[in-house]
């Protein structure tokens, strides 16, 4: 898989949007050329699963910006009272092309949102104040950076393979 790199010099939108969608292909990446049993195979280090963070991060962004910009509220779509972690925990090798499906049409529905907005528009939040599409968007890009991290280990402990 080829990541595009954005370039040093873009504008403050198209350098955000940059690095998320570097980072979103950075997680395919590394979903790249393991079975969907691999995917549920949980790492030697911990309990994350290549599947449980791409379901996490479709959640991320179904959350953040989907429910919050979208105009409308959004039942998640794994977890739920009683199995706050069904992202991660409750994974099937049968629907591994299905959710990745959900996640890209997460991706794709952000992307359409965050077109339709300012960087400057704002959400209330209960617990932060105003929460600016700027926030949001950067906040979903560390959860991309953060979770590739664990990406990287649960890969290599699959089948050696290592990233950058």
């Amino acid at each position: 898989m080829t990541r595009a790199m954005p370039t040093g010099t873009l504008g403050e939108r198209e350098m955000i949007m940059g690095w998320l969608a570097f980072h979103r292909q950075t997680l395919e990446w590394k979903l790249e050329g393991v079975s969907a049993d691999q995917a549920v195979a949980r790492s030697t280090v911990s309990q994350l699963t290549l599947l449980g963070l791409v379901r996490h991060m479709t959640e991320v962004e179904r959350g953040w910006i989907a429910e919050e910009y979208g105009g409308q509220e959004l039942a998640p779509l794994y977890c739920r009272p009683g199995a706050p972690d069904a992202d991660f925990d409750e994974l099937d090798p049968a629907k591994y092309t299905q959710d990745m499906a959900t996640w890209r049409a997460e991706i794709e529905r952000t992307d359409r949102i965050v077109a339709a907005h300012s960087l400057d528009d704002t959400v209330p939040s209960a617990n932060r104040g105003d929460l600016s599409m700027r926030w949001i968007l950067w906040h979903v890009f560390e959860e991309y950076a953060r979770h590739n991290g664990h990406a990287d280990i649960i890969r290599e402990s699959i089948d050696g393979a290592i990233g950058e």
